[in-house]
């Protein structure tokens, strides 16, 4: 059984919550005993788990940072819904989907992630190549988001705009020079909206495979927002429109 590990108190808490049973070890911080610690403890005894009594440089050993938290799990792999077509064959309302073409850091993953649980996104899609899976730096970051939200990792990321496009899904890039502002942009209907990394922007097969194209305004003096950033807008602005 393929297992990773887990660190931080949002993503295991997360974990605590959605599969508690699949939680193999959990290691603690014994020195830590400050309130959210107890807090945590509460709900791990709630759970009916035990503890492993474990110190910082242990901690850091198995998760090779010390922004652990002092809270470490390894936990057993959940397998998330097979495939991009069965996700999209089951959704009863229209598809909101965030493609994030070429991102490597996993940071910026993570609070992609994070971002697109709070939207209720109903799928991340990223290329293989040119792209960050999911790891335990991403797990962190995503404060359990990487947990809820599915996470695909296509072969050929042109190719599956193509497919999204074959549903009626609207695929909407983001980019600065798009002369459409994304807030006169209906994206109530099925919608996939494209990211790319910051300051390269989407690669050119990618914006070439875009319905269309849309612009955040910027009414400041830098000229971009990072990735997670402006994934929030523009999903909550999908949110907004469904929502109203």
């Amino acid at each position: 059984m393929s297992l990773k590990l887990l660190f931080g108190f949002h993503a295991v808490t997360v974990r605590l919550k959605v599969a508690p049973k699949s939680i193999r070890e959990l290691h603690v911080d014994a020195t830590r005993r400050d309130q959210r610690m107890k807090q945590f403890l509460a709900k791990v005894d709630e759970a009916g788990l035990k503890v492993i009594e474990s110190d910082d440089d242990k901690l850091q050993k198995m998760c090779g940072t010390h922004r652990h938290q002092g809270v470490v799990a390894r936990v057993e792999v959940i397998q998330q819904t097979n495939s991009l077509d069965d996700l999209l064959d089951g959704l009863t309302e229209p598809a909101l989907l965030l493609v994030l073409d070429g991102i490597t850091d996993p940071h910026n993953l993570g609070a992609c992630l994070r971002v697109a649980d709070g939207a209720g996104v109903h799928a991340v899609i990223a290329p293989k190549d040119h792209a960050v899976g999911i790891n335990a730096t991403v797990a962190k970051v995503a404060s359990g988001a990487a947990e809820t939200v599915p996470y695909f990792m296509v072969t050929n990321l042109a190719r599956t705009l193509a497919e999204l496009k074959e549903r009626d899904i609207w695929v909407i890039g983001t980019s600065d020079d798009a002369p459409a502002s994304l807030y006169q942009t209906d994206l109530r209907g099925p919608t996939a909206l494209v990211l790319g990394a910051e300051g390269e922007g989407m690669r050119q097969l990618t914006r070439k495979n875009c319905d269309a194209l849309v612009s955040i305004p910027m009414m400041g003096s830098v000229d971009s927002l990072n990735v997670s950033v402006a994934s929030g807008v523009c999903l909550y602005e999908a949110r907004r429109q469904r929502l109203g």
